[in-house]
């Protein structure tokens, strides 16, 4: 769940090679310690390390990718052993906090951006900044300001998008439709492009007896992508970017509230799937795959699986708002790549995050039906549901219009957005009673910063 700016974002202050490391735990200075040495690429020079990383990459091809490239790091550095810990993305959520403040932290990890995550873990000091790393490596050049941006904070956790930079991202995501041709041509339904087609293609595809949208909701996220979607083509881009940054605005405004309406409407006209909050995610995609249902919103991280069981069957689109032609929706890019304030090996711990970061990585990630944080020139998709993600990827890129993830606004936006989400469904709150809560939330956020 991340947010980007992708072409007019501040760009990251970076540093020159010379002495930046780790701050301690706890630390809140821009300043590296004196006393640290200048960061090296010298990964031999660090004798037998073993590197503890912990990743998100638990699922099908993504899995293979990243055991390929940890095979491949420790055949070009004998003196390095691997030790991976793959968990999932909610699993992750709720443990890593507690493994980066224990006595064993792992050296690397993927770690969530903005205020509940990233925020939280530079504030304790339990991250590293990297901008010595990213002057070394070229981070600094290959990567857009804006994705590099979405990686940074102030070294006290309290302002996003400033200061340091603490991670470097493998993957891009933007959070579409997936949608299934065989079921859209029985029920007579074209690929919609528009919020109010899409309303449309879902009353004529359950009026033909079909499932209109696959959705799980028990782990709470998925109801982020959900509404994170018609906020998008509601409000549009700049509306929500100044949402999330706390720039302008308020969660009480109309095209929030009218968000809020049309997906609690979704399920009380039953284009859900029934009791989706105690359906599990993987089921939903998995139902949809099987063609129990003609869409499935979800992001591109899904794709591979998506493309693997539905074939030339599979499409996928993001929507523009109604009156426009420019696609908008939530997503940015993968989990930061991230340093541990505790590794003892901070050199081989960046040179980790240049290998799966890397232009070979991103040909891997994108062989393996991933999306690359930057897809290199002249590459060329398998046909299908791949080109069509990157090739959205590629308009809400030049046309800087994905909006963040939802849950970057404040340390505890996650919790107040899921839960309220769930209450939305379940028709227990109203759409104000809705927005309300994101107010609250925002407002407390901004009166304790």
């Amino acid at each position: 769940m991340k947010a980007v700016h992708l072409t007019r974002v501040l760009a990251v202050g970076l540093v020159g090679a010379l002495g930046l490391a780790a701050c301690a735990p706890g630390s809140s200075s821009d300043t590296p310690s004196a006393a640290s040495s200048a960061a090296s690429t010298d990964v031999a020079a660090a004798g037998d390390v073993t590197l503890t990383v912990w990743d998100i990459n638990v699922e099908g091809a993504g899995n293979d990718t990243q055991e390929a490239l940890n095979a491949a790091f420790m055949e070009k550095y004998p003196n390095v052993t691997i030790k991976r810990v793959a968990r999932t993305f909610a699993d992750i959520k709720t443990t890593l906090g507690l493994a980066l403040d224990s006595s064993d932290a792992p050296d690397v990890v993927q770690a969530n951006q903005g205020y509940p995550d990233m925020g939280t873990f530079v504030s304790g000091g339990l991250l590293r900044p990297l901008d010595d790393y990213s002057t070394l490596y070229g981070w600094d050049t290959t990567f857009p300001a804006g994705q590099l941006a979405i990686n940074t904070f102030s070294a006290d956790g309290k302002t996003w998008q400033e200061g340091n930079l603490y991670g470097i991202s493998q993957t891009g995501e933007v959070v579409g439709i997936y949608y299934n041709k065989a079921l859209l041509d029985q029920a007579g339904v074209e690929v919609p492009t528009t919020l109010s087609d899409f309303d449309s293609a879902m009353a004529t595809v359950k009026a033909a007896g079909i499932l209109p949208l696959a959705f799980g909701n028990s782990e709470g996220w998925p109801g982020i992508h959900e509404f994170g979607v018609v906020q998008s083509a509601t409000a549009g881009t700049d509306a929500v970017k100044d949402l999330v940054t706390g720039a302008d605005g308020a969660w009480t405004d109309e095209a929030t509230v009218e968000a809020a309406t049309t997906l609690q409407t979704w399920a009380a006209n039953g284009y859900l799937t029934p009791d989706s909050g105690g359906v599990a995610p993987d089921a939903a995609r998995d139902a949809f795959v099987k063609g129990e249902a003609a869409f499935y919103i979800s992001g591109t991280w899904n794709g591979a699986t998506v493309a693997e069981d539905l074939g030339t069957d599979a499409g996928f689109v993001v929507l523009s708002p109604d009156g426009t032609t420019t696609p908008t929706s939530t997503g940015g890019i993968g989990l930061a790549w991230s340093m541990s304030t505790a590794t003892k090996n901070p050199d081989v711990a960046a040179a980790y995050i240049d290998w799966v970061t890397n232009a070979d990585a991103e040909l891997a990630m994108l062989d393996s039906g991933n999306l690359a944080a930057v897809v290199p020139d002249g590459y060329t998709p398998a046909e299908g549901v791949q080109t069509d993600i990157v090739d959205y990827w590629t308009q809400v890129n030049e046309s800087d219009s994905l909006t963040p993830y939802l849950d970057y606004t404040t340390t505890t936006f996650y919790d107040t957005i899921t839960s309220n989400v769930q209450e939305l469904i379940a028709q227990r709150i109203t759409p104000e009673a809705f927005a309300q809560a994101l107010q609250d939330d925002a407002d407390k956020f901004a009166a304790d910063k």
